[in-house]
């Protein structure tokens, strides 16, 4: 797999490559397994909550470095309805739909670097970082 990429994220089957990629990604990277595993599993929240509340959309995967560090910054956009409270949907067991409301919340937490815009009518970007 090469150092950056983007696959477009539309079904349950496009969640489990975006899985795999950002893997790839992080074991390229050199993170330890935890930290694998802790962005892996960010991923498959993000990627299912486009496909679930954005109607489908992308996921973007490249190397980063800052100094000495090295990681992994992945990128999911889609073009749904957006979220209209950001703060309330970062809060922990908040839910727009039937999941138990850790996806976003959840997802910032496994990361080092979590940024999220969002606006009404034009669709969520989130961007995750995981330094090694």
């Amino acid at each position: 797999m090469s150092a950056d990429g983007q696959l477009s994220i539309r079904t349950e089957q496009d969640v489990v490559l975006a899985r795999q990629a950002a893997r790839q990604a992080a074991v390229a990277c050199g993170l330890r397994l935890v930290d694998q595993t802790k962005l892996i599993t960010a991923a498959s929240e993000l990627a299912r909550n486009a496909v679930v509340y954005g109607g489908g959309g992308s996921m973007s995967w490249r190397a980063v470095k800052d100094g000495m560090r090295k990681g992994v910054r992945l990128e999911f956009v889609d073009q749904g309805p957006g979220i209209p409270d950001i703060d309330r949907a970062l809060t922990d067991g908040w839910t727009s739909g039937n999941g138990m409301g850790l996806g976003l919340s959840g997802s910032r937490r496994l990361v080092d670097a979590f940024e999220l815009e969002s606006s009404p009518g034009k669709g969520t970007r989130v961007a995750i970082t995981k330094w090694a």
